[in-house]
């Protein structure tokens, strides 16, 4: 799963296997990290919930982009997950009014290209937290643009 906040940026990958342990997190600052595991923890229930309705309808299966998962009186959360279930969520400000829809998935498509290149290097083991200086220079890159 994925993160990020807008003033406070924040990142997170998950992996779905029986627990959704992180494969990466990024929080800018970095010493307010543990302030939005909560959030985003809390975020990956509402993930569960709708991947698990558009099973039940038919609906178009390409759509990996899952929208607002929900809002809070201070940040936005939103969700993406892949097809492998891997999530990703991204936290922003709610006072952050530039960044639309279409931005946000756009984000997203960044983080799962990126993220795809991690998972294609022979090197990474599957499951391990994510330690790329490539991927990390492209969260930070997107972080900045966001704030």
């Amino acid at each position: 799963m994925m993160t990020m906040l807008g003033g406070e940026p924040f990142l997170l990958v998950s992996k779905q296997e029986q627990q959704n342990y992180p494969l990466y997190i990024r929080s800018v600052p970095s010493d307010s990290e543990l302030k939005f595991h909560y959030t985003v923890h809390t975020s990956l229930d509402v993930v569960e919930e709708k991947v698990s309705a558009v099973g039940k309808v038919i609906v178009d299966q390409r759509e990996l982009y899952l929208g607002l998962l929900y809002p809070t009186e201070d940040y936005k959360v939103y969700g993406y997950v892949t097809n492998s279930k891997v999530k990703f969520v991204i936290v922003v400000d709610s006072s952050n009014t530039s960044l639309r829809d279409n931005e946000i998935r756009s984000m997203f498509r960044k983080l799962h290209n990126s993220f795809t290149d991690v998972m294609c290097n022979p090197f990474y083991n599957p499951g391990d937290p994510i330690q790329s200086k490539v991927f990390d220079s492209m969260v930070s890159s997107m972080m900045v643009q966001t704030c």
